[in-house]
């Protein structure tokens, strides 16, 4: 089995991302040097998923320390906290977005306390933000070890929208999963839904499966149900953007779908995250922001459009699918079943 793609890499104190926006006709990586380059990286998706989106937070962080470590004191604290705020604007829904900036907020002001200088400052910022990447991975390990005990052999896995290594420092959440399965000798096949509007299952999640020689079929996301009334599809593996403390998810349109129709077939619908994206301090999906993109994402793609000038278009980028129809979320401190806010909360006590 191959190698997952590294999609964040940190090369002579700058930050490299894989430019996800034009996947798989081109595989090439950008450099950024500053937290603001990070910020329109993020918004721009060159990289998405939300535990890359907060690795690349806190590397944003470490780059404009670095950046700025030959300034004045009063200076450098004014312009880090503006890199903080550029950052936490990029994107409103992942909220291991926020979780990464306030792991990395508390390491810089620890550090102010203490009267570092800045140059220590920018070092110790830049070992954080490593730090965060390194332990990504091992989570998503963690994860997928759990995860692969609830797939049987010879399983048919529908996913939806990408949950990769893309998505992730490395190996994945609900790929992950996949993943673990696959190196455990379990012989797993992949359904990807192509992920409308920006084609993340078809451009992404089915060039990690190619790449790596797991089989794969994709199809569009209105054949999924077609397919499951066929028996074709044997479990249901999302990941998500943020969850709220009583189990509702978020994660990309057409989830919540997938989940009504995977009731409807009494397939289990599992969703693979870090425990930081479990966000306790929202009772439940109502809460949790969602964005809405660009028009032009649904009009067309590029310099063709085949919606009518005119036409009002909505591109909400994620919905949320409510705890009673997620079968468990697996975790990198094991696998919650039939999530509620009683069994969440003790994720983060145990």
């Amino acid at each position: 089995m191959h190698k997952p793609v590294q999609t964040l890499k940190w090369v002579d104190n700058h930050l490299e991302m894989i430019d996800q926006r034009v996947l798989p006709a081109e595989f090439t990586y950008l450099s950024y040097f500053s937290a603001e380059e990070v910020a329109g990286g993020i918004r721009d998706m060159v990289v998405r998923g939300a535990p890359a989106i907060g690795v690349a937070a806190a590397f944003g962080i470490a780059l404009e320390a670095i950046k700025l470590n030959s300034n004045k004191e009063s200076n450098f604290i004014a312009l880090m906290d503006k890199a903080f705020d550029v950052l936490a604007k990029s994107r409103p829904t992942a909220v291991n977005l926020f979780w990464a900036l306030k792991r990395m907020r508390k390491t810089f002001d620890a550090l102010l306390l203490k009267k570092n200088n800045l140059t220590f400052i920018s070092e110790t910022l830049r070992s954080e933000a490593i730090g965060i990447f390194e332990e990504d991975i091992a989570i998503n390990k963690k994860m997928g070890n759990f995860g692969a005990k609830l797939l049987p052999n010879g399983a048919r896995v529908l996913t939806h929208c990408n949950a990769g290594a893309l998505a992730t420092a490395g190996h994945g959440t609900a790929l992950g999963v996949i993943r673990s399965a696959v190196e455990e000798g379990k012989s797993i096949s992949v359904i990807a839904d192509e992920t409308r509007p920006f084609l993340q299952g078809a451009r992404l999640t089915a060039w990690e499966m190619v790449q790596e020689k797991i089989p794969i079929t994709l199809i569009t996301d209105n054949m999924a149900g077609h397919f499951m009334s066929l028996g074709e599809i044997d479990a249901v593996i999302v990941g998500t953007d943020r969850v709220a403390a009583n189990g509702d998810v978020a994660n990309k349109i057409g989830t919540y779908m997938v989940a009504v129709l995977a009731h409807r077939h009494n397939i289990p619908f599992y969703v693979a995250c870090p425990i930081s994206t479990i966000d306790m301090t929202i009772p439940s999906g109502k809460q949790i922001p969602i964005e809405e993109r660009s028009s032009n994402e649904v009009k067309g793609f590029r310099d063709y459009y085949w919606a009518a000038d005119g036409v009002n278009i909505r591109n909400p980028a994620f919905d949320v699918t409510p705890a009673e129809l997620v079968t468990a979320i697996i975790t990198e401190q094991g696998v919650v079943f039939k999530p509620d806010a009683k069994k969440l909360k003790k994720l983060f006590i145990e």
